[in-house]
């Protein structure tokens, strides 16, 4: 899709392709599933009208599901299979980029907590739940009664989630365990520091010791149109297991899924295999494959990594199970199981060889495996803690304040110091006691030091508080535009009947917080610097000055020149953070003006040009000290 608005075209290039792949798998149109993402939301204010593509060229628009929230169950033997799709897009779908987070309603809850249950009264066969979106939870909002996705998953106990959104943009391993919580606390609720929350080893090794473990398991897959990335999901006897592929390099000729033992690192934390209902179910190793070439050979190696390196301990040809109903190929081997019982998760290690009828070898992935139901800990990067452990909902209010906060506190004390200063803080107070405390007093009675620099920045504090941002056109067709202030968009309905307080939150943070904290928090210190730079050069040139009184011609023009320039490097760093400033807030106002459609002289001039003036007559006013 466009960045910030759709484009018919590509929506009928969609259409085609899927058709094509219909069409040459020979499979049922009705067994897709398309959902729609924000991408397809951009500029939509209501379901249905002319912008609305997403309706006229879906899979699931062209087959008339409508629903928030559709379900499939599929059945085998004593197990049931139950897939929920939802769909969270906002009801009024903004342009980007302030329309990021999934908004589930009260009423999609309630129908997701209706579809989970369906089969909750009949206990004659297990039921494996797996539901699937758009947005990971980090991006979902809340409902209004401050329920959310993540309440009713625990509470049915899904396997998993599987969902999109931040593509591979982040990382590969956007991968995260949820648990319901025993004890809630602020830090809980909005940072989760690794994939897995919780203490593998508190795990109690049967359920007469301790409750079942009420969580499941969020997996944020990639995207196909520009990483060509495919996800392979696999259930075997209720256990889930995953295996993601690239396909950028190519077609894989022989694709293979191990579905038991699991992945230690993505598993369920369980009770033992003693405690399991279907302990049958460990006794064999199990693998799906899939080839265009027929296989001749299927091994499985285990390693044991105890000794420092992998050591191979079992190796084993499976067998090909003839009687298989998926449309892989099903290989089994038995085994030991219990001989690999340990209480480490990573102490045994699988690999499973594939060898076709051309001679071409494939393995699976390494990977540990437990026995004992314990996961292995997995952690994440910087940038896949900054989009899967962080509840951005709930972090952007208290990041909102802290700036605000910060920012007005340095201003009011910078005020209060040069109201009580009598001399105290100063630059030569600052050389002559050099500590911390006091270059911050002198820091901020500088920052003060110019009350129309001063009052301009409270006024612009006030501004960004109290007024809107600016107005934008938000919707695909029309002409009518809506105001954003930090609390999201005010405008009419698409009827005009109405007016829509507040859309696009917590989206608008993606706006709200990188203007306050990459420009207008480092614009007001920098004024402060700059400030500082010009005392503390008028303070030198008075000190040589007084040393050199008596012999003051002995320096020309040309040398004294020097030593103004010599003297004023920081001034000149100073200008270069100005200049960096200066960027990347034009840089984000380019941005808004194309995603808006806004002209900046009469559509947000307070926020494109209040930054700008405030720091030209800052340079302007400290070019000479003095």
């Amino acid at each position: 899709m466009s960045i910030m608005k759709q484009d018919e075209l590509e929506w009928v290039e969609y259409q085609e392709i899927m058709e094509d792949v219909i069409e040459r798998s020979g499979l049922d149109k009705a067994i897709f599933y398309d959902l729609r993402g924000n991408h397809d939301n951009f500029g939509v204010p209501t379901v249905g009208g002319s912008y609305d593509f997403f309706s006229k060229y879906s899979i699931n628009g062209q087959l008339g599901r409508t629903g928030n929230v559709n379900s499939v169950t599929l059945e085998n033997g004593k197990r049931r299979h139950l897939f929920v799709g939802v769909d969270s897009t906002a009801a009024v779908g903004v342009r980007g980029p302030t329309n990021v987070f999934g908004h589930p309603t009260d009423q999609l809850l309630s129908e997701l907590d209706s579809e989970l249950s369906q089969w909750d009264s009949q206990t004659d066969k297990y039921v494996t739940k797996i539901s699937f979106g758009h947005f990971p939870l980090s991006f979902s909002a809340k409902s209004q009664s401050k329920r959310s996705l993540q309440d009713i998953f625990i509470r049915h106990s899904i396997s998993a989630y599987l969902c999109g959104h931040l593509h591979t943009k982040f990382g590969t391993n956007l991968k995260r365990h949820h648990q319901l919580s025993p004890s809630s606390t602020l830090f809980n609720g909005l940072f989760q520091l690794n994939a897995h929350r919780l203490d593998s080893q508190n795990i109690s090794s049967c359920p007469d010791q301790s409750p079942p473990i009420k969580g499941f398991w969020e997996w944020e897959m990639g995207d196909w149109r520009f990483n060509r990335a495919m996800r392979i999901l696999a259930i075997d006897r209720g256990h889930v297991s995953i295996v993601d592929l690239d396909l950028k390099s190519g077609v894989k000729k022989t694709i293979i899924i191990p579905t038991f033992p699991l992945d230690s690192r993505f598993m369920l934390p369980t009770s033992s295999h003693s405690c399991d209902s279907s302990p049958i179910s460990y006794q064999t190793i199990r693998a799906l494959v899939f080839s265009v070439s027929r296989i001749v050979s299927v091994v499985v190696k285990i390693y044991d990594t105890r000794p420092g390196e992998h050591l191979m301990v079992l190796e084993s040809y499976m067998q090909k199970r003839e009687d298989n109903s998926s449309r892989g190929d099903l290989y089994f081997a038995s085994w030991n199981y219990e001989a690999f019982e340990d209480p480490s998760p990573e102490r045994y290690w699988l690999q499973i060889e594939a060898m076709d009828i051309t001679g071409r070898v494939t393995f699976s992935e390494l990977r540990p495996f437990s026995i004992n139901g314990i996961s292995a800990k997995l952690s994440w990067t910087w940038k896949e803690f900054f989009v899967m452990g962080v509840q951005w909902e709930g972090l952007y209010y208290p990041l909102l304040w802290c700036v605000l906060g910060f920012l007005f506190c340095c201003l009011i004390v910078s005020r209060v110091l040069k109201t009580s200063n009598r001399g105290r803080f100063t630059y030569q107070n600052f050389t002559t006691k050099k500590s911390i405390l006091n270059f911050i007093s002198w820091y901020l009675l500088q920052l003060s030091k110019d009350t129309l620099l001063w009052l301009g920045a409270i006024i612009y504090l006030l501004y960004l508080i109290l007024f809107p941002w600016f107005w934008g056109q938000v919707f695909t067709e029309g002409s009518e535009r809506g105001y954003m202030t930090y609390k999201g968009w005010v405008l009419n309905s698409a009827r005009g009947q109405e007016k829509l307080d507040f859309l696009g939150y917590p989206d608008v943070m993606v706006i709200a917080i990188p203007h306050l904290v990459s420009v207008v928090l480092p614009a007001i210190l920098c004024i402060g610097a700059l400030a500082c730079e010009a005392e503390r050069y008028h303070a030198n040139l008075m000190s040589y000055s007084t040393k050199k009184n008596d012999d003051k011609d002995c320096l020309g023009d040309n040398q004294r020149s020097k030593l103004q320039v010599g003297k004023r490097w920081l001034r000149n760093a100073g200008l270069v953070m100005y200049a960096a400033v200066l960027w990347k807030h034009l840089m984000r106002c380019r941005f808004l003006m194309k995603a808006y459609q806004m002209n900046p002289i009469l559509h947000f001039p307070v926020y494109a040009f209040y930054i700008p003036l405030m720091l030209a007559y800052s340079a302007y006013t400290t070019r000479r000290a003095g």
